[in-house]
């Protein structure tokens, strides 16, 4: 690993501590200066990183579900643009389908797929996701539609990022599952917390699960990037 390319690494991780110590002593002010940090340093990271794929679907892909959460971060500083950093975190998850689908060894093999046995084994993310739904549908008032269409679109997520099985380099699919995986925890943390029940340490928790799940994607598509074929 590159020492410049590890600088980043270094914003990334010194952003998330100093967010999560603004959370603790409940200076929410101090949070417009560290949490846009946060992804700026996996931002870097990743573009120095995908230097050699550059202007491939990959590298786009998963740049711009990058900077797209960049971008949902800011806007849910304000809780007024809450709508609006959904949409952001929406258009993410869909460039993070389309990464997972490109990051494998054979992408786009529809026809091999046993789509009983897909959804079978899906069944699990699938009863998360309408436990969830179902938990703060009393609240969402006039964001029942946005919220709905998030939840499906981060549930196929999770299940494109579960599709890589034995299709990509082991490491690139644990890391990107554990991170899918956590990142639907996070928006889960934020989704009961504010539509079902506030708890005081979802702020916390949240932050833990997000800033560790983005992480994992990028560590994900980087060991995909080093070991892009079988050997």
């Amino acid at each position: 690993m590159s020492k410049k390319n590890i600088i980043w690494l270094y914003l990334f991780l010194f952003a998330t501590l100093a967010d999560i110590v603004f959370i603790l002593e409940g200076s929410s002010d101090l949070r417009f200066f560290s949490k846009p940090l946060i992804m700026l340093g996996l931002i870097g990271y990743f573009y120095a990183l995908a230097k050699p794929i550059s202007g491939t679907l990959l590298s786009k892909a998963t740049l711009a579900a990058l900077c797209f959460s960049w971008l949902g971060d800011l806007l849910l500083l304000w809780p007024g643009l809450f709508v609006y950093g959904l949409g952001s975190f929406l258009i993410a998850q869909g460039c993070y389908i389309i990464a997972f689908k490109v990051a494998q060894y054979n992408p786009g093999r529809v026809g091999e797929v046993n789509f009983v046995r897909t959804f079978l084994t899906n069944l699990p993310i699938y009863f998360v996701g309408a436990f969830i739904f179902y938990l703060i549908n009393p609240n969402l008032g006039n964001l029942k539609i946005p919220v709905a269409i998030y939840i499906i679109v981060i549930v196929s997520m999770l299940t494109t990022a579960k599709e890589r099985y034995k299709n990509c380099h082991p490491a690139s699919f644990w890391q990107i599952f554990l991170g899918g995986t956590l990142f639907l925890i996070s928006d889960a943390l934020i989704a009961l917390n504010r539509f079902y029940e506030a708890f005081p340490e979802a702020g916390i928790l949240i932050m833990g699960t997000y800033a560790t799940a983005q992480l994992l994607i990028v560590m994900g598509m980087r060991s995909h990037i080093i070991h892009p074929t079988k050997k």
